[in-house]
């Protein structure tokens, strides 16, 4: 299973899902951290991401190669994170056939309702669920 964890700006709820599946799933499950930038792809891979890219064509061209793909709600709407998110980059995520797992926090003008307003460590918490129980370990 390949799981791309997308992120932008400082890559922290990027670097939280990580840190949490890779303590969570089995070493054959393969992490990739995506940033929208350098910062937050490093700070992706420090948290136990497998392997890293940043930038348009690299989220481009990774997304249909995932079974997997979780980042903060923001990651599927254009010009999102203060316009670090392209339109190809929203495109590329919705158009994949990868299960989305999307933490429900933005700071875009979006409003969602009927979901609770949960702390990131329990959003994390149940989306690590959630891949575990598409992979099979639960």
């Amino acid at each position: 299973m390949v799981v791309m964890v997308m992120d932008g700006q400082g890559g922290g709820i990027g670097s939280v899902v990580i840190k949490a599946l890779r303590s969570a799933v089995p070493e054959n499950v393969e992490i990739l951290a995506l940033g929208t930038n350098s910062a937050a792809t490093a700070r992706m891979m420090k948290a136990g991401a497998n392997r890293g890219a940043t930038g348009e064509n690299a989220i481009v061209q990774t997304s249909p190669k995932a079974d997997v793909i979780m980042g903060p709600l923001a990651v599927l709407m254009a010009h999102a994170m203060m316009g670090e998110v392209t339109p190809r980059m929203a495109e590329a995520i919705t158009m994949s056939n990868a299960k989305k797992i999307l933490i429900p926090l933005t700071q875009e003008k979006v409003t969602l309702v009927g979901i609770t307003a949960d702390p990131l460590p329990h959003l994390v918490e149940q989306a690590v669920r959630v891949v575990k129980e598409l992979a099979g370990y639960v």
